[in-house]
């Protein structure tokens, strides 16, 4: 087990870079990105098919991806107990005979992430463990309710406790080219969150072109998004490989211009082990291992956790269990 003792040795968060302040908007910045697809296609489809890890090693990346989830349950049938059995389950990820048995018995997810009205059963739930809850909020998942009762269900979920918002942006800005007033819009929602960590969810798969998706990308960015992320998981495609490059290749631009780390968040459609491991080599490869880190990568997923649980009992045991073993509470 050494392998898993060496990789995972600093699994919870460690914040060690300031929050993203923003900076004014450079539309000549903008203006000169570019996104060669079919460049950005062939590398994307390289990942999965060239990177492998195996025995101990897969055992402790997908311990690592455990700590890097927003465990989250966004569904117009949520309910108290849901939540409350779901903040039980980020609090346990993984049985803890598991988990002893894995050298690991301390291990929880990045953080829960539910509707803003659930957010104060979730911070119940949760007190004392050091998991964060995050909340959607601005109209999530469309983003079209009047911007003032956007602005105040941010201070609604900041008040109820939440230490992350996932914001969603408005796609009509990226689809008509209006930057300013995306940029205006996303400065005002970073302010609304105050001390809270603020992810910008660019609803990519309703972008058009990867094109939008960097521009919308560093517009958010230049706004002071701490994340960029890729999907609410309600649109007709969710994060993808050639997205996820595209999304990290204008962080890395940025953190060469500003000095500063953005994270990123693929959400929607991750629900496989080796699905997580693809998204991990790639910011491996990409971004380095300060984006292995739950500060700065997190998986938006619900169903994921059970599939990971699933693969670490068959490197313990060597027997495939059914996915009902693994309930998410």
């Amino acid at each position: 087990m050494e392998a898993i003792s060496e990789i995972t040795a600093h699994h919870l968060p460690q914040v060690t870079h300031a929050r993203n302040p923003g900076m004014a908007l450079d539309l000549d910045w903008v203006a000169g990105v570019q996104a060669n697809t079919s460049a950005i296609e062939r590398r994307a489809a390289t990942i999965g098919a060239r990177r492998s890890v195996k025995k101990d090693f897969q055992a402790a990346w997908l311990l690592k991806a455990i700590s890097l989830i927003d465990l989250t349950t966004l569904s117009g049938d949520d309910t108290a107990g849901r939540v409350r059995r779901l903040c039980a389950k980020a609090r346990q990820p993984v049985r803890a005979e598991m988990l002893q048995a894995l050298g690991l018995p301390g291990l929880k997810v990045g953080a829960v992430c539910v509707y803003h009205d659930m957010v104060e059963t979730a911070v119940q739930a949760l007190e004392g463990s050091g998991i964060p809850v995050a909340a959607v909020s601005t109209g999530f998942p469309a983003g079209l309710s009047p911007l003032h009762l956007r602005m105040a269900e941010i201070g609604e979920s900041v008040r109820a406790g939440a230490a992350e918002i996932d914001i969603v942006i408005s796609r009509r800005h990226v689809l008509t080219g209006n930057w300013q007033a995306l940029f205006d819009e996303m400065r005002e929602m970073r302010a609304a969150c105050g001390d809270a960590h603020v992810k910008a969810i660019l609803a990519t798969g309703e972008l058009g072109t990867l094109r939008n998706v960097a521009r919308a990308s560093l517009i958010c960015m230049m706004a002071g998004a701490d994340f960029i992320k890729t999907s609410t998981g309600k649109e007709g495609v969710n994060a993808t490989l050639p997205v996820t490059l595209t999304m990290i290749r204008a962080i890395r631009d940025y953190q060469d211009r500003t000095g500063i780390k953005v994270g990123y968040k693929p959400a929607g459609g991750i629900a496989k082990a080796k699905d997580a491991l693809t998204y991990m080599a790639l910011m491996k490869e990409e971004m380095g291992h300060p984006w292995l880190q739950p500060d700065l990568f997190r998986f938006g997923a619900s169903s994921l956790l059970g599939d990971i649980e699933r693969q670490l009992e068959h490197h313990l045991t060597g027997h495939y269990s059914a996915s009902n073993r693994h309930a998410m509470g």
